[in-house]
């Protein structure tokens, strides 16, 4: 696994255009390894550890598509970008794939050259705030200063949601996600807004004393978050969006990184394709037939990378919730690989 630094260019549209005329499995197979943007540092999501090893549900998923395409999770690149920079990168051709806590929108979708892959995390905009505050409720920050990082959709579904609620507020706009984070812990603001799974990471990894804040119960936005690529190369778009799709499904039939081998003999015919014992998924995509096989055996099925980066055996202790299985009362709902 690299770190790249982020050289960005500046013709976009060039860029895009080029992009979309080349075909990414290609470029990516000659490479050698397959390239992701992801934050900067955003724990349980994509930040390096003690060892400067890369890890997270995003960076999961970027070594999940290297299984898939090359056999080796490890055959990744990592680009820390930050939200200015994100769709840029994507756009010029510097990654292959962004996979970093990305709202799916419209606008996103249909006026930047790139399209979402599927959904990895859903999530929503919350308020952390000190409890010295003393509110109880998001209705109550009337007059409040609230930190926001500028380039996201925070913003503006602050400015829509206390419109509607009446409530007056000053924004303080920050550039990087750091620099925001510091300057709420330093008093700069009385409010930090994001989506609340940065809430809850923030929370954990990055103030001082974790009990002198909570997060506010009000979530007032939805913020399904997910990969991107680049319009106009549908194969590379099936890649990314099929590998996530695989986590899921293994995930549903509980094939786990412990147990796919064994499974391997399954009499399932749902978990025979999904293992490529019965042929036929990875021809279709140009990919060997144990392309899922290699995901769940060097990364794991949706559950397991949720549980180690954000949930349960993690820090942060997020709840399932909605990124439970649709079995489970959740919204993961894996299309399925026949």
């Amino acid at each position: 696994m690299k770190i790249a630094s982020c050289l960005l260019g500046a013709a976009i549209v060039m860029g895009a255009a080029n992009g979309a005329q080349a075909a990414t499995l290609d470029v990516v197979k000659q490479r050698g390894e397959l390239r992701c943007g992801t934050t900067t540092g955003f724990a349980g999501f994509s930040a390096p550890d003690a060892q400067g090893v890369w890890r997270g549900l995003d960076v999961d998923l970027c070594r999940a598509i290297a299984a898939a395409v090359f056999g080796d999770a490890n055959k990744i690149e990592i680009v820390p970008l930050n939200s200015q920079q994100r769709f840029t990168a994507l756009q010029s051709g510097e990654i292959d794939v962004l996979t970093r806590n990305t709202t799916v929108t419209q606008q996103r979708d249909t006026a930047l050259g790139i399209i979402h892959a599927g959904i990895n995390f859903y999530d929503g905009q919350g308020f952390l705030v000190p409890k010295s505050l003393g509110v109880k409720s998001a209705t109550e920050l009337n007059g409040a200063t609230i930190c926001l990082q500028t380039g996201t959709s925070n913003e503006n579904t602050l400015a829509d949601w206390a419109r509607a609620h009446n409530v007056e507020y000053k924004p303080v706009v920050i550039e990087t996600f750091n620099e925001v984070v510091n300057a709420f812990a330093a008093g700069r603001c009385d409010v930090f807004s994001t989506d609340a799974s940065g809430l809850a990471s923030i929370r954990i990894s990055k103030l001082q004393n974790p009990d002198d804040y909570m997060v506010l119960p009000e979530i007032i936005s939805k913020e399904p978050l997910g990969p991107f690529v680049r319009q106009g190369d549908d194969a590379w778009l099936n890649i990314v969006r099929w590998s996530l799709s695989a986590m899921i499904e293994a995930e549903e039939y509980g094939v786990t990184s412990a147990n796919v081998d064994q499974q391997t003999g399954s009499p399932n015919p749902n978990i025979r394709r999904i293992l490529g014992v019965t042929p036929g998924a990875g021809a279709n995509m140009g990919l060997d037939e144990k392309w899922a096989y290699n995901i769940i055996k060097q990364v794991g099925n949706y559950g397991e990378s949720f549980d180690r980066n954000v949930g349960a055996k993690s820090p942060l202790k997020i709840e399932r919730g909605l990124n439970a299985q649709w079995t489970q009362g959740g919204l993961m709902y894996a299309l399925p690989i026949r």
